[in-house]
């Protein structure tokens, strides 16, 4: 049974959510602040959590400080931000924190629980098992174990930034639209925003590139998406 952590200072809104995961099948644990969440991911009853659903408004530290130390912490706990304003800045800065996904509110259950639910399948071990893949710049994409390193140091990567360097990398040259991605690295079979591609593309060139704004490995194809630069 998937165990979610849920991070809301609404009592009314968290409880809700709480019973709706529950009647789901989910395993929940609470917390009312960040502080609250962080010592809860650091105590023994930290391991257990699957996925987090964290608010962006918290008294105290924000959910923006809040996702940054979960990825300072851990790069493969999924991370959903929940935001009431659903502005530009706010959900480019909560992506650009680490978050893999938001959900803007007031959300449905059946729109939260999906995008549980396509957050934690994008965080199992998929793809087409092959050995490494390296290129002369040092990089290497083990398909098999999941691991990409560049130049012999390890590069730790969220699920979502995973998948989406194994979905790129699959066809090297191969232009992906943004429509593509996010039904096949975020499963949005719905409608979905181009910001989530985009900021996650942002932080897999901060962390795979030599010189990001020139991107040797993930490289933009303006007017019509992305593609990976052959190995």
């Amino acid at each position: 049974m998937p165990h979610v952590l849920l991070i809301e200072d609404d009592a009314s809104v968290r409880d809700g959510m709480e019973l709706v995961l529950r009647r789901h099948g989910y395993g929940v644990d609470t917390a009312a602040t960040g502080e609250q969440a962080l010592a809860l991911l650091d105590g023994p009853d930290g391991a257990r959590v699957e996925l987090a659903v964290l608010d962006l408004m918290l008294p105290g530290i924000d959910g923006f400080e809040v996702c940054r130390r979960i990825r300072a912490r851990t790069a493969t706990l999924p991370v959903i931000m929940l935001t009431a304003r659903g502005d530009d800045r706010d959900i480019v800065t909560g992506l650009e924190a680490g978050a893999d996904d938001y959900v803007v509110k007031p959300v449905t259950a059946p729109v939260l629980e999906a995008r549980i639910r396509a957050a934690l399948r994008r965080a199992e071990p998929s793809g087409p098992v092959r050995g490494a893949e390296t290129d002369p710049a040092g990089l290497v994409i083990d398909r098999a174990g999941l691991t990409v390193t560049k130049r012999g140091v390890p590069i730790a990567l969220p699920p979502t930034e995973l998948r989406l360097l194994l979905e790129l990398s699959a066809s090297p040259g191969r232009v992906f639209s943004r429509e593509q991605l996010l039904a096949s690295v975020w499963d949005h079979t719905f409608l979905g925003d181009s910001r989530i591609v985009d900021a996650a593309v942002g932080r897999l060139r901060a962390k795979l590139e030599d010189v990001p704004a020139k991107p040797r490995y993930v490289q933009t194809v303006r007017g019509f998406g992305y593609r990976f630069g052959p190995l």
